[in-house]
């Protein structure tokens, strides 16, 4: 049961450091989105706060699994996994 648990905290340790990486990210994107003229801010607008939902919806996820604990993590897991793969791509059409 410990291999589990430590595997389970292992995984939920990545995702917590990957989410604060892309909220770091985000907020860099933001003040060059602020620092760009009117125009430029109008286009990413919309997708910065698109991004910014699935980072909450990432965040809200990956905090319920932690609440869960480790014995529940197969309920959660798909969850928290889907999250992160639509964060993912949002993130990425941001960036392009």
């Amino acid at each position: 049961m410990g291999t589990i648990e430590a595997s389970v905290d292992k995984s939920l340790s990545k995702f917590e450091a990957e989410i604060e990486s892309w909220g770091a990210k985000l907020r860099e994107v933001v003040a060059k989105v602020e620092a760009a003229g009117q125009e430029t801010k109008s286009d990413a607008r919309e997708q910065l706060e698109d991004v910014k939902a699935k980072l909450a919806v990432a965040r809200a996820k990956l905090d319920e699994a932690k609440r869960a604990g480790g014995d529940r993590w197969d309920k959660f897991k798909a969850g928290v996994e889907s999250s992160w793969r639509e964060l993912e791509r949002a993130f990425h059409h941001l960036a392009s």
